[in-house]
Order: structure tokens, then C-alpha cells, then sequence
């Protein structure tokens, strides 16, 4: 291996926005890695000042078309803190049949059509269909179940208008959730072959560098999205309030995307993975055998996992929609739910975990309902230190097994290394300030 060699990946494929991937290596070792997030700056914090409270939603789930229906929901959160609304039971289940579509769809999309190929030898996810042809048929039609859900919860498969402050302005009728029902149980015994599919895989093995998982506690002692305080596989536990305090965030010169560290200046892990490490052993059925299939070490450190994890999720995802399409099919049809509540001042955060980790949303209001201040701190950003962290630990050990390892071998690693961490580079960027 000869000094000062440069590998460089000028676009990141497979991944949501536009990025790269720049290392400097010296000797057999990392002198400088970058991901570099060149995306344009977006300023939906700074463009949401002013605004009456019911147009937030409307504009900040614009940041992403991914992760529309995990900004809207965590927004609304946010704003009904701020103005102290209660919503029904009903509208709290739907919220999370919501969440649980956009999951099922982006988990889907990255699992199945950008990680996958990567493991079977593939350049994309067309050349896989060629040898893959009903797996990735079924991908997508998985994919499309997650847009159906989010449009009869949402109103739209992407960017939802059906949800308002307080509920949802038209709710979905009985037969229409039987129908989901039956599209979502015949898609488990197919999930069930992707789990054996995967379990058949050789997980490349990358350094067990130590890394601290962080996820919001669960709002009951099962395995869910949405929670009650922040959570760290150090068993720190912080009020959601406290986000500020907790997460550090700062500026790099080479990412239009902030990056973040806990209080302490350890970089930190959110997502998929990180949910499993913390609350994993609240997952039931097909999932908990998921799980101990494809997980079986629960202390391993390896990014890769984090597909797996995904993966794992997905299955949880799809028997929890079930799960609530039952609930509700158990409650009488109603042509809406929305709480009743006064304007008023008042600041208030929402953190939900959504497919690429937890997201936080804060805004505070004056007595007319406008918007003073807004912040928005998204998984890919706080992951980006971290990621950084397993790119440098993936080249050198790499180059301590094999010093004449090629740019070829080098940038596959770093790419399944990057795509691990399925980052949304559109929700990383937002207002940087000097």
C-alpha cells in the first residue's frame, strides 16, 4: 500500500439525495474521511416563521417524499404540545397505522432494491431481477402496500392532507380496512422467505468498533415507534424536552448537513438497529423469530446489521398494521375524529421514531397561533459523525488483512458501509449557521 492514496466516490448510489464519499489514507491508515452532503441547503425552519400553525404541516412534510408522512405526524405532535391538545384513541392508532405504511414502503425500497444487490453480487437492483425476478416483483408490490396505506390514512400516498391539528378530517371506512387487512396477512408468508433468503447471506465482517445506540423508550412495554423519553445504550434516560441538551449538533465544512454528538461528544447510532439493541426484546410473532435468525449475536456492533434490522421491522411492521386494523374494525364507523382545543402561546416538541431513526420537531407559537421558532434534527444528520466513524474503521481494517486491496474493493465496502446506514440525505440539509 503506498502513501497517500485518495479513493473517492463522487456519488453515493442507491440512496435518497445526492452525496459523496471522500478518504485520504496514509500509509494503512485513514488521515481524513468525509461524507460529504453537497445537497442545496433547504430552509423550511427559517420559511415556517410567521406561518399560522395549520400550514406547518403542509410545508414541512415537503422535505423529503420519503419521509412526508414521518414529518407530518411528528410535526402535529409537536404543535398539539405546543397547544395542548388531546387526541382520541382512535386518531392515535391511525397515526401509527400511518407510520407504520411510510415504514413498510421506505424499509421496503431500501432493504429490497438498494442493500440487497450489494449482498448478491449485483450492480442494481434491475441486473438482480434478472435472477431475482419474483423476489423483486414482490418488493415492489410490498412498497406499494406502504404507499396504499399512507393514501387511505394520508389522503395521499405522499405529502398527507387528510391529517389535521387535533385528528384527521375524513377517516377510512370498515371495508376498505378489511381490505387492507387481507393484502397485509397474505404478505407475511412472503416476508417469511425473505427472512430465509437473508439468513442464507455471509454478513461481510467489519470491525466491532464499541458504538452507543440511541431510540426513544417505548409509550407501552411493547415495540413501538412512538415513546415516552430518549434512550441510550449507556442506560442514560432524558426527557423528550431536553433534546437540546442531549444532542449536540454542530457544522462541518465539507456537508451542507449538520452533524450531531450526545452532551459527552460521543457520536451515537439512531435507527433500525438501534431500536433492536434497546427494545428488541419486546418484538412477538414472525418478528421475534426474524430476529433470532438473522441477529442471533445480539452484541454485535456490525453496521451491516442494520439491514437486518430493517428487515426484522418490516415484518413487525406489517403484523402491527394487523394488529390495528383490528382495532379499529372493533370501533364504529365515524365520518371524522378531531379533538377540539383554543389557540393559545406555547412551545412544544415531537420525536418519533421513524425509518431511518428519531426524529425531533419543535415549534413554538405565539398567542395568534404563528410560528416564532422552529427546529428540525433529523436521523441522517445525527448518524452522520457516526457513519464517518464506520467508514474510517471499515478502510483500515480492510487494508490491515489486505494492503493491496484495490479502489474496487475499497469502494464497495465503503458504499455497503454508507447504504447501511440508509441515509435520507434531502431531511439531512437544512438552515446551517456559522
Amino acid at each position: 500500500m503506498s502513501a497517500g492514496r485518495t479513493v473517492v466516490i463522487p456519488h453515493l448510489g442507491r440512496v435518497e439525495g445526492h452525496g459523496g464519499i471522500f478518504v485520504r489514507v496514509e500509509g494503512n491508515r485513514v488521515s481524513q474521511v468525509q461524507m460529504d452532503i453537497f445537497e442545496g441547503s433547504r430552509y423550511y425552519e427559517a420559511l415556517l416563521k410567521g406561518k399560522h400553525f395549520a400550514e406547518v404541516q403542509g410545508i414541512i412534510t415537503r422535505i423529503c417524499a420519503i419521509c412526508s408522512a414521518s414529518h407530518t405526524v411528528t410535526a402535529l405532535q409537536a404543535l398539539e404540545n405546543a397547544l395542548g391538545v388531546t387526541v382520541s384513541e382512535r386518531v392515535h392508532d391511525l397515526r401509527g397505522l400511518l407510520l407504520l405504511g411510510a415504514t413498510i414502503e421506505s424499509h421496503a425500497l431500501h432493504v429490497f432494491a438498494l442493500a440487497l444487490p450489494d449482498f448478491l453480487g449485483f450492480e442494481s437492483v434491475l441486473a438482480m431481477a434478472q435472477e431475482f425476478r419474483e423476489e423483486v416483483v414482490f418488493a415492489l408490490r410490498l412498497k406499494q402496500l406502504g404507499n396504499q396505506i399512507q393514501e387511505l390514512i394520508g389522503g395521499r400516498a405522499v405529502h398527507p392532507i387528510n391529517t389535521l391539528v387535533g385528528g384527521f378530517g375524513k377517516l377510512p371506512r370498515h371495508r376498505d380496512l378489511e381490505l387492507l387487512r387481507g393484502q397485509l396477512e397474505a404478505s407475511l408468508p412472503v416476508l417469511d422467505r425473505f427472512v430465509d433468503l437473508a439468513a442464507s447471506l455471509k454478513l461481510p465482517e467489519l470491525p466491532q468498533a464499541p458504538t452507543v445506540y440511541v431510540a426513544l423508550r417505548p409509550y407501552q412495554e411493547a415495540f413501538r415507534f412512538r415513546g415516552v423519553s430518549i434512550c441510550t445504550s449507556r442506560g442514560e434516560e432524558f426527557p423528550l424536552e431536553s433534546y437540546r441538551e442531549v444532542i449536540r449538533e454542530f457544522t462541518v465544512e465539507h456537508s451542507h448537513a449538520k452533524h450531531a454528538a450526545l452532551g459527552a461528544g460521543h457520536t451515537y447510532m439512531v435507527g433500525s438497529l438501534a431500536r433492536i439493541k434497546l427494545w428488541g426484546h419486546y418484538l412477538k410473532g414472525r418478528a421475534e423469530k426474524a430476529l433470532a435468525r438473522l441477529i442471533p449475536d445480539p452484541e454485535s456492533n456490525n453496521p451491516l446489521l442494520n439491514n437486518w434490522a430493517q428487515l426484522v421491522e418490516l415484518v413487525h411492521s406489517v403484523e402491527r398494521s394487523i394488529e390495528i386494523c383490528e382495532e379499529l374494525l372493533g370501533q364504529p364507523e365515524e365520518p371524522q375524529d378531531l379533538a377540539s382545543y383554543t389557540v393559545r402561546a406555547g412551545r412544544g416538541v415531537g420525536a418519533i421514531e421513524v425509518p431511518r431513526g428519531t426524529l425531533f420537531h419543535e415549534y413554538e407559537l405565539d398567542d395568534q397561533g404563528r410560528v416564532v421558532a422552529a427546529n428540525v434534527i433529523t436521523p441522517t444528520a445525527q448518524n452522520l459523525a457516526n457513519l464517518e466513524r464506520d467508514l474510517r474503521e471499515a478502510v483500515e481494517h480492510t487494508l490491515s488483512s489486505n494492503p493491496q486491496a484495490s479502489d474496487r474493493e475499497l469502494k464497495l465496502q465503503l458504499e455497503m458501509v454508507a447504504r447501511a446506514y440508509d441515509p435520507c440525505i434531502s431531511c439531512s440539509v437544512h438552515v446551517v449557521r456559522a
